[in-house]
């Protein structure tokens, strides 16, 4: 076994460390060769699930308010460094990749101590804590904005996405898309998401606005979250809406395919905007370290790709979704802006230096 990626939490970081593994496979690496690394979380079923040899520890975080939890945080991690410490040399892995996230820590402890090489990526546009620790060991911080808050040597390569982005062609997946989303080719589709997990203040805020919805007509794809599925779907229209709920969608290349623009988070699913080209109104979540998905979204739209609005603006999604809706042209503007700063090549880059390394 060669390469070791460890990621995990949530999908912002899951998923970019599963697309590295696909540009690995891509780039004629044996499955067998590849190590994720995680906690119990989403990669505790991600990562197995694609075929992938999986090792899971013990994983906390850092709380930002005084508590005893803190108190256990050096023993949870000196017990993951040793943890993969082991793992490294009894596979013999010479290359190990951290995402992010808590898991990063103790998997650049343990590449320290066996002497394998290091690198990090950082999918935000202000680096979170791990990442800014651990670049200190990096051969190379990888990072997905050109001016990366916390890692001013980082390069910008992108934040990978998944295989169905690669060769992303809105054209030619737009017929099966409406098909499969029983939507109409003459009106305008706005979609809707809030990450994995979904979020309860864009569903709020969309059922508000198409319930009093006076603008053109409109078809929504919203993908509320599972765990919001059963109250959104409840929720009443106007008469020129179509609204299409579901609690989650595997084939996202068909959400941006059939998608003339798109409500959304601010994370790790920006890389999925600019890839395919989709117009975006971008409403940044109000957590994390460092306010990043605020970062990522004032990018976007200092490049014309997107409009932000703040959560405590939602009251007028309405006037905004409408006049976006009623000008083609500027949404074509944005289209091209974000295909401007896109980056679909991140995994195969990011591949490609690992696989050089190891030689």
């Amino acid at each position: 076994m060669t390469f070791l990626i460890a990621a995990a939490g949530t999908g912002g970081h899951v998923y970019p460390g599963l697309s590295v593994g696909e540009g690995l496979l891509d780039l004629g690496v044996a499955r067998e060769e590849i190590l994720y690394v995680g906690g119990d979380r989403l990669e505790a079923s991600v990562y197995p699930g694609q075929g992938f040899r999986f090792l899971q520890v013990e994983l906390t975080g850092l709380k930002r308010s005084l508590t005893l939890e803190n108190l256990r945080l050096p023993g949870v991690v000196a017990r993951a460094r040793s943890r993969i410490a082991e793992e490294i040399r009894a596979a013999g892995i010479r290359v190990v990749l951290g995402m992010g996230g808590y898991v990063t820590v103790p998997t650049a402890l343990a590449a320290r101590r066996t002497g394998a090489v290091f690198y990090n990526a950082e999918q935000n546009a202000e680096a979170g804590l791990a990442n800014r620790l651990t670049a200190r060991w990096a051969k190379r911080s990888f990072v997905s904005f050109p001016d990366t808050g916390g890692l001013p040597k980082g390069d910008w390569v992108g934040n990978p996405v998944r295989r169905m982005f690669w060769g992303f062609d809105r054209a030619s997946l737009r017929p099966t898309a409406l098909e499969r989303f029983e939507l109409d080719d003459r009106v305008p589709v706005v979609g809707v998401f809030g990450g994995s997990l979904g979020a309860g203040v864009i569903n709020e805020a969309v059922a508000a606005t198409l319930a009093g919805w006076e603008g053109p007509p409109v078809q929504v794809l919203h993908l509320t979250g599972e765990r919001h599925l059963g109250t959104v779907s409840s929720r009443p229209s106007a008469t020129s809406v179509t609204w299409r709920r579901l609690g989650f969608e595997e084939r996202m290349d068909l959400f941006y395919a059939v998608s003339d623009l798109v409500i959304a988070r601010a994370g790790g699913a920006v890389a999925e905007i600019t890839a395919t080209a989709t117009p975006s109104i971008l409403v940044p979540g109000q957590f994390g370290s460092g306010g990043h998905q605020a970062g990522n979204a004032r990018f976007l739209e200092r490049s014309g790709a997107a409009v932000v609005i703040a959560e405590e603006d939602l009251s007028g999604l309405a006037a905004l979704l409408a006049r976006l809706l009623e000008d083609p042209g500027r949404r074509a503007s944005m289209s091209t802006a974000a295909t401007g700063i896109s980056k679909p090549d991140a995994a195969r880059t990011i591949a490609t230096v690992m696989i050089e390394a190891a030689r």
